[in-house]
């Protein structure tokens, strides 16, 4: 079963929902090859975000994305499928479904727009892709396994746009 949530809980921007479903599907179905998903992505303020960051993970301030997993996979390296690499009878065992919550927050992707000179919605996915590659085991906390997500953030965003 294959679930995908999208809320708009912010005023800064009118966020086309409808196309960002679409990418975030493309993202899920075609790029990661998943058959199997529990996404919930939220779009937030800065002010709900900072509550969030300091909630969970004791940080003042917003940030840019925030990411819940809540799939069974704590230990495993990250998930490196896509419907190239995988045989389609092999996807499930490469793996696992993805579960888990984005939090993505609007004012910080105006502000990085304004900074990258970019659009505001080129950052939101771009946030959407970096928030689903934690959920495939991707981490960022050390340099050299932050330019290895940003690598493959870099591609997936190539390909969405």
């Amino acid at each position: 079963m294959s679930e995908l949530i999208l809320r708009n809980r912010q005023r800064a921007r009118p966020v086309n929902l409808p196309l960002l479903r679409r990418v975030a599907r493309l993202l899920l179905t075609e790029l990661f090859a998943l058959e199997n998903y529990e996404l919930s992505v939220h779009l937030v303020a800065a002010l709900d975000m900072a509550r969030l960051n300091r909630k969970f993970l004791n940080h003042r301030g917003s940030t840019d994305v925030l990411t819940f997993d809540y799939s069974d996979k704590v230990g495993q390296a990250p998930c490196l499928s896509s419907k190239m690499s995988v045989k389609p009878q092999d996807r499930q065992v490469a793996c696992p479904p993805l579960r888990g919550e984005v939090f993505i927050c609007l004012d910080d992707a105006i502000a990085q727009a304004r900074q990258f000179r970019t659009t505001w919605q080129s950052e939101l996915v771009r946030y959407l892709v970096h928030g689903a590659l934690h959920l495939r085991g991707y981490d960022d906390l050390r340099p050299d396994l932050r330019r290895a997500m940003k690598r493959e953030e870099d591609r997936l965003v190539r390909e969405l746009t």
